[in-house]
């Protein structure tokens, strides 16, 4: 059988940007045991400048296919195609933002957005000039040279993504970014994303637990099922209007109707996983 990769590209269709090909994700068994396949014949892809998010109940292996997708993984079978080509070793067109911001608590603000472009050997004033214009565009101007334990929270995730887009990706992948925010917060980063998202739109593959953030910031919703052997059970186009906030969005008839839809499908995926999480 013709796999999903392929049939896209002999029909013709735009290559996407990231795609999973029948991805099987197995890790040894404990003492010797059954080996665990945390992720099996998954197929998904995110199209160029599309913003996808995945949601799947607690260990379900959302994070195991965003390490793939990054080459920090090499998966047990099957394969990820990045522009359509097979990828080899570390995704270097995408950036990565973890779940807790991998920021240098002996660096400050500035000195932790300009890290990346340092490796890149960029010289240090043209470095410095793109840092402080990213920490301008996300709302930290005159907070250079403050150290990481002297920001909020939200400062602080402002700070890693301004580390991770000043090195400009073709792609992010975004592992909960958000999910220790309080709620106004995440509300607030979640806008700046959209607003940043928007003025280039980069292919991006969101994880997170929250079906109401997956709905509020995507084009299409991806919904995996319960572990172990984890794997797409549908997909959802979100048809919200753009541009949108993500707190007066979910007041919408739409949001309603789509959350309704998606959760109808998550649920009994949800209840699986805790019920073998009891275990």
């Amino acid at each position: 059988m013709e796999s999903a990769a392929a049939t896209a590209a002999s029909a013709g269709d735009v290559v996407p940007a990231l795609a999973f090909d029948r991805v099987t994700c197995a890790f040894a068994g404990r003492n010797g045991g059954a080996r665990y396949v945390a992720v099996k014949d998954a197929s998904l892809s995110v199209g160029p400048g599309e913003f996808v998010s995945v949601v799947g109940p607690t260990g379900c292996g959302k994070s195991t296919l965003l390490n793939v997708a990054a080459g920090l993984l090499a998966p047990s079978a099957g394969r990820i195609l990045v522009d359509g080509a097979p990828l080899d070793g570390i995704n270097a067109r995408a950036g990565y933002m973890f779940q807790s911001e991998a920021l240098m608590p002996w660096r400050s603000a500035l000195a932790n957005v300009v890290a990346g472009l340092e490796f890149h050997h960029v010289p240090r004033n043209e470095s410095e000039t793109r840092a402080r214009d990213w920490l301008r565009r996300v709302g930290l101007a005159g907070f250079e040279e403050r150290y990481p334990h002297q920001l909020s929270g939200g400062m602080r995730k402002r700070v890693a993504l301004a580390q991770t887009l000043i090195l400009d990706p073709e792609m992010l992948l975004m592992d909960e970014p958000f999910s220790a925010l309080d709620i106004q917060t995440r509300h607030l980063m979640e806008n700046e994303l959209l607003d940043l998202w928007s003025a280039d739109r980069k292919s991006v593959l969101f994880i997170t637990h929250d079906l109401e953030e997956a709905i509020a910031l995507s084009d299409r919703v991806v919904v995996l099922s319960a572990g172990p052997e984890t794997h797409p059970l549908g997909e959802f186009a979100i048809d919200l209007l753009r541009p949108r906030d993500v707190a007066e969005i979910r007041l919408s008839r739409r949001f309603i109707e789509l959350h309704e839809a998606i959760w109808r499908v998550l649920k009994s995926e949800v209840l699986k996983g805790y019920a073998q999480a009891k275990r």
